[in-house]
């Protein structure tokens, strides 16, 4: 029988999550912020992460994301728009390395979208959802449960904002704060269960050690 995990009733108890704030999230809109964003995330070496899509409504219409992908340190999160061409090779290179631990929950479809859209795979992942699974929960913690669970505090996700246009040119900063601190929130749960980096269920790692060069 797996551990139980706190109640959105149990959980809304809680004081809220120290959330990232607007001016901890960036969005690159540039070569230069692409690349600035780029170097800062290599140097971290990992990262909370996440992806969305604009939603789709119609029975079999496929989604056409991710539209965003945000990667999140522990300061600050940086929101890539799919739609800005000059961040693409950036974008493409940290997807792509192993240098970069990328940390989230419930990564499956991110994987199979990222590869549909980008005709590339996703390296060096730790889903959550797998650490908490090794500890004796069920297959699919949450984001929601695991910040009551760990960090004793209420993570609160909107379906208004979930289900917002996430293709959107300019996101508003409702979009903003819930796709940083979405990745932001994996990043921190991990770092406070303490658990030794040998324990860490990392996938897609190359066999041997990864040389990469940075996008020009």
């Amino acid at each position: 029988m797996s551990k139980s995990t706190p109640s959105k009733a149990e959980s809304a108890l809680l004081q809220p999550f120290q959330a990232l704030d607007l001016q901890q999230i960036f969005v690159p809109d540039s070569q230069e912020e692409c690349a600035s964003a780029s170097a800062a995330i290599f140097a971290a070496g990992i990262a909370g992460f996440d992806t969305e899509s604009r939603p789709t409504f119609n029975k079999g219409e496929a989604s056409e994301g991710p539209h965003i992908v945000q990667f999140a340190l522990h300061d600050r999160a940086f929101i890539y728009q799919l739609s800005r061409p000059d961040c693409l090779p950036y974008l493409v290179e940290l997807l792509q390395s192993a240098a970069v631990l990328k940390v989230g929950f419930g990564l499956q479809s991110d994987h199979a979208h990222i590869r549909r859209r980008l005709g590339v795979t996703l390296a060096a992942v730790v889903d959550m959802n797998t650490v908490f699974r090794k500890q004796g929960y069920g297959a699919s913690t949450g984001v929601r449960a695991a910040v009551a669970l760990v960090l004793k505090q209420k993570f609160h996700k909107s379906k208004h904002v979930t289900t917002s246009n996430w293709a959107a040119a300019q996101l508003n900063p409702r979009q903003l704060i819930y796709a940083a601190n979405d990745a932001y929130a994996a990043l921190e749960v991990l770092n406070a269960l303490d658990l030794p980096r040998a324990d860490w269920p990392v996938t897609g790692l190359p066999l041997s050690p990864e040389v990469h060069d940075h996008a020009p």
